[in-house]
């Protein structure tokens, strides 16, 4: 029987002293709360009501039943109540700050559809694993190969001048023979300071010819864009980063390079979450490709 469902029926009865107020109270059809009170009566052996008269009297039995019914009454809304908080419990989720706000923000809405409420916290690509393991969040989009990547983000060079080749070759980069004149640089932004993909780019360094300083590392996205603006400077970024710095991107010619994505989280149902129901939200934050965006 629905020995909950009895008692509240039971306790909202007692309380308004009638069958009929009582099932108001409890939101219920009169005969639905006599009937759950009629289970609740079988069920515990006794009768709770004395139905001699017009009026919901308590028995003595009754009267000794009352105040533990109402603590199962209380318990249950008490766990319904927690019930709907966990549902609401924010999963702190880490992220690159190459998202942006609105990607984020759609994101949210996203994971609301589907009673998932996130909080972000933005974090650099060798934190935000960590941030996992001290439990500061939840969950992290963390950075690994590409080829180990659920969400995989190409990568290629960007500057203020359009480009008059389609691809761009990091050879062009080298000075004349009289070295005169500054050297085109290629900034790395933070997120992409991680050996898969930075070693690579000093390993095709170096294999062209260009000089060491003609590859460095930005403290930030903000500065390694400002080393591009106003310069013919190059930025290694995604196609969707540039379009949001008003840069032109290009691939780069004769080396592979992308960020890939994975997710670390204490839960394995977050991580499900993430990876599968809100696969397509995390694709368009991150600026991945071969998605549904």
């Amino acid at each position: 029987m629905d020995l909950i469902g009895g008692c509240r029926a039971f306790v909202s009865v007692s309380e308004a002293g009638s069958f009929t107020a009582g099932a108001a109270v409890a939101r219920i059809p009169q005969p639905v709360a006599s009937r759950r009170i009629a289970a609740l009566e079988k069920h515990l052996g006794e009768r709770l009501f004395d139905r001699s008269t017009r009026q919901a009297r308590l028995t003595p039995f009754g009267r000794d039943m009352l105040p533990s019914a109402k603590r199962l009454v209380h318990l249950a809304d008490a766990l319904e109540h927690d019930a709907k908080r966990a549902k609401l419990r924010p999963l702190l989720l880490a992220v690159p700050d190459t998202c942006t706000t609105r990607d984020l923000a759609e994101l949210d809405a996203d994971a609301r559809a589907l009673d998932v409420f996130l909080e972000f916290r933005t974090a650099a690509p060798g934190e935000r694993a960590e941030l996992v393991r001290t439990h500061e969040v939840r969950a992290a989009l963390t950075a690994v190969p590409a080829e180990e990547g659920v969400w995989v983000v190409p990568l290629g060079l960007a500057s203020e001048a359009e480009p008059d080749a389609a691809v761009i070759h990091l050879e062009t980069l080298r000075g004349g023979r009289s070295g005169r004149g500054p050297r085109r640089r290629v900034w790395i932004q933070p997120e992409d300071d991680v050996p898969h993909i930075r070693d690579r780019v000093l390993r095709a360094r170096d294999s062209v010819g260009l000089q060491p300083s003609q590859v460095a590392v930005a403290e930030s996205i903000t500065s390694a864009a400002a080393s591009v603006f106003r310069s013919a400077d190059l930025l290694l970024c995604s196609a969707d980063q540039a379009r949001e710095l008003g840069l032109a991107w290009r691939p780069v010619g004769g080396v592979k390079l992308a960020r890939g994505f994975d997710v670390v989280a204490g839960l394995g149902e977050d991580a499900g979450n993430l990876r599968t129901r809100l696969r397509s939200g995390i694709a368009r934050c991150l600026g991945a490709k071969g998605e549904d965006r």
